[in-house]
């Protein structure tokens, strides 16, 4: 743990579809910790899967060559993020300089698609997991997965757990714990059906019939 005084550098990336909760969460939990860089190719705004638009503080280009914190969301959008030559050359230049590499829900295949997870446990949504390996990954169930200094977060809600558990690694955990009540983050869900393990066998085939209609999963695979 280091001195809580000194601002941790955190850059998040921002792409055409990405999914805004997978980096609000995470946001929410640094924010009081952090010099946040919201990262894009420019400084207009970058629409989310739901249509919502975020604005980058920083161009790609003016990013901190060391941040201890490269983020990468997932989203929609992730396909053609992973196929997108200057976001790949990017996270490739920002990735040696950073104290951890992380990631989001299906985040994790654009880490995988720039070479940055190979040898690495890690993990994605429910949906996306088993394609890591085609990346030189192992992919390990779970809501936080850390190997070394790879983080890598579940599905979408997974980004609170994510943020929690990456400060109480770097402030400590008294600070994430303040963060977490101040969050008064204490989950109750309505319905028992929050992993595919949970859920009723038919909702688990309508949510993955859904999501393979919504994502070109098939071109992730590809890689």
């Amino acid at each position: 743990m280091e001195n809580i005084g000194t601002p941790l550098e955190v850059g998040m990336l921002l792409y055409p579809g990405f999914t805004m909760l997978d980096l609000v969460g995470p946001l929410t939990v640094f924010a009081q910790h952090a010099k946040i860089y919201l990262l894009w190719k420019t400084l207009d705004p970058v629409f989310s899967d739901t249509g919502i638009a975020m604005v980058p503080t920083a161009t790609l280009d003016r990013c901190p060559a060391k941040l201890d914190i490269l983020f990468v969301p997932g989203g929609f959008g992730t396909a053609d993020a992973m196929n997108d030559a200057q976001l790949m050359e990017f996270l490739k230049r920002q990735a040696p300089g950073a104290r951890y590499v992380t990631s989001v829900c299906s985040g994790s295949l654009i880490l995988g698609a720039a070479g940055l997870l190979n040898g690495y446990k890690a993990t994605s949504h429910w949906v996306a997991r088993d394609l890591l390996a085609s990346f030189g990954a192992t992919p390990t169930k779970g809501r936080v997965v850390m190997d070394r200094n790879r983080a890598t977060g579940g599905g979408v809600t997974a980004g609170i757990d994510f943020g929690l558990t990456l400060l109480a690694e770097l402030r400590g955990v008294e600070e994430a714990q303040m963060i977490q009540l101040a969050m008064e983050y204490d989950p109750a869900p309505p319905f028992d059906a929050g992993s595919p393990e949970k859920a009723a066998p038919a909702i688990v085939e309508r949510v993955k019939t859904m999501i393979d209609l919504a994502t070109p999963a098939a071109q992730v695979a590809g890689g």
